[in-house]
């Protein structure tokens, strides 16, 4: 195909958004591409735009596969190329032909070098998210040579797209604006939240460590966090969450991964984990692993660490521990969340407890499962009303008592319904402009004038939501919520614009996982010790009980993350 030479703008249509690039042609082909904009989410597109580019230049076409992980920013990047070479005297119909083609191209799995059939280490971690990449540090730091495999082309897991609060007693966002905290508030509202059902062993652990852990991301990894800014999570007594500088837990990961490689821990992506490897003893000393249709082991002196999640897009693991939680239901983790380190410890014999208790989160995308972070306006103030216009459950309930109230409603949707003082407060909309735009796309989010205008457009009963919101605005002015007893601060809804979304529970975080102790190690169903084996996150069960409260996740995995580093050069 011959195009004319010159330089051309592209736009295409991303994950989040428009991406813009700058297309040059010089002696009729693809010279270079050059980024202008885009709103996708950095770490877990960056090798689309690394390989994608790359390849389109090197063949000069876009007939090139989507990169694993991030076809949504792959597919964004190729549609911004594309018209840009039509505007260069590209045929459109033969363009748009070879965009079809590339869907049925296998998918590139970035790896960063050619690897050998065996590769030697002292510490092998399984999993690049929060848990993995403090792991790795910690174990580093205390001198091991370590390698950290990731299935996916990108770290960060579920830890990178999270709200980016981390629940801190004490820290110093809370002494900032004065609120008074304590270890032992912690502990009691973890318990609570889960029933009393967690393993207190587990808990204290989480809890005597979460200051300590705090300063050292702040003082040893550089994470910056936004000054006085906390979350106020549901089933907490107090707002403890300490927010991380940026969108999600981008700062978080990124100078996890950037402190992981000062100290000399090889980072590889695309490294799908098969088996662990045991020797005659039953000592776990490495892991079967697959990397671009190469059978690699990577064997382990000291042993190895899982750090794989949990099992949230596992629908048939779900279904055989809550068979209620079958395909109807969407999840908000990304795609390489499916359970496989849970079934990895099983055929070596692991323990697992709690693994019926599965959550849900309560404010998603009903059409995709997205976590809504848009609608993380709910911690602002930010209330909820059904399709009759009338509030249903206190708002910063826990998450499980959210979700089976909106269950419980017409449609089971629900309507988060806030007003100009409310957003200005987070600045959800404008902060997540990507998200915004595409919920207002599907109709399932609005700016409105008028309170009248938003309930007309939704389809709610406008005389009952007026009469809501009166309601809810004279429980603002004597500070107490009567009909609910909201915890945090009361904040008005009467001042426009208003905003109305729709929202629903998706599969948000799976409780069960296998049984450690206070090492870190897996334990069997007789309570010996799996030797070498080291698990921590969302792959360990027991911590949270029933039900896990916001924010508590990333402290989980930075904690046992670390402590599991350091356990494992300890008991080498």
């Amino acid at each position: 195909m011959q195009y004319k030479d010159g330089k051309y703008i592209g736009i295409g249509n991303g994950y989040g958004g428009n991406i813009e690039l700058e297309v040059e042609i010089l002696k009729s082909k693809i010279n270079d591409i050059v980024v202008i904009s885009h709103n996708e989410t950095k770490i877990i597109s960056d090798p689309a735009f690394e390989y994608i580019i790359k390849n389109i230049i090197e063949k000069n076409t876009i007939l090139v596969p989507n990169v694993s992980g991030c076809s949504m920013s792959s597919r964004g990047i190729r549609e911004a190329v594309k018209n840009a070479l039509i505007e260069a005297n590209g045929d459109r119909k033969e363009l748009e032909t070879l965009i079809l083609q590339s869907e049925n191209l296998e998918k590139i799995n970035a790896k960063k070098r050619i690897l050998n059939s065996v590769e030697k280490f002292d510490v092998v971690v399984v999993g690049g998210g929060g848990a993995g990449l403090s792991a790795a540090i910690s174990a580093a730091d205390n001198g091991a040579k370590v390698v950290l495999l990731e299935k996916m082309n990108n770290l960060g897991g579920n830890t990178l797209v999270s709200m980016g609060g981390v629940n801190i007693p004490e820290n110093d966002e809370q002494k900032e604006n004065e609120i008074i905290d304590s270890k032992e508030s912690f502990y009691n509202d973890i318990l609570q939240g889960g029933d009393q059902e967690n393993y207190l062993d587990q808990v204290d652990i989480l809890v005597q460590n979460a200051l300590d852990t705090y300063r050292w991301l702040k003082d040893v990894v550089e994470v910056e966090f936004k000054p006085k800014k906390l979350i106020h999570f549901g089933g907490h007594k107090v707002p403890r969450a300490s927010v991380f500088n940026g969108k999600y837990a981008i700062e978080l990961i990124s100078k996890l991964k950037a402190k992981a490689l000062s100290l000399g821990v090889e980072i590889l992506t695309g490294v799908d984990c098969k088996n662990l490897i045991c020797d005659d003893k039953g000592r776990v000393v490495g892991v079967k692993s697959r990397v671009a249709e190469k059978e690699i082991t990577f064997s382990a002196e000291y042993g190895v660490i899982l750090a794989t999640g949990g099992f949230s897009g596992n629908i048939e693991m779900r279904k055989k521990y809550n068979s209620k939680l079958d395909d109807r239901y969407k999840t908000t983790n990304v795609s390489g969340v499916t359970g496989h380190g849970h079934i990895m410890s099983e055929r070596v014999g692991a323990k697992f407890v709690h693994m019926n208790y599965i959550q849900t989160f309560p404010i998603c995308n009903p059409n995709t499962g997205e976590l809504s972070h848009v609608g993380g306006s709910r911690f602002d103030g930010a209330i909820l009303v059904n399709k009759s216009g009338k509030r249903f459950v206190e708002e910063l309930e826990r998450r499980d008592v959210v979700s089976e109230n909106i269950l419980a409603q017409e449609g089971q949707v629900a309507y988060l319904i806030w007003g100009k003082e409310i957003e200005t407060i987070g600045n959800g909309t404008i902060n997540h402009k990507a998200e915004a735009k595409r919920l207002m796309k599907d109709n399932l989010f609005g700016e409105f004038k008028t309170i009248e205008d938003g309930a007309q457009f939704f389809k709610l009963d406008k005389d009952t939501l007026r009469k809501t919101i009166e309601d809810y605005n004279n429980y603002v002015k004597i500070g107490k919520d009567e009909e609910f007893n909201r915890r945090g601060n009361l904040v008005s809804i009467s001042e426009g614009p208003y905003y109305i979304q729709v929202v629903a529970p998706a599969v948000h975080h799976t409780m069960g996982g296998v049984k450690i102790n206070n090492k870190n190690q897996v334990e069997k169903a007789d309570k010996t010790i799996i030797q070498g084996l080291y698990a921590a996150g969302e792959i360990v069960g027991g911590t949270h009980g029933t039900n896990r409260l916001g924010g508590n996740a990333i402290t989980e995995v930075l904690v046992f993350g670390k402590r599991a580093g350091e356990s494992i050069v300890i008991n080498k």
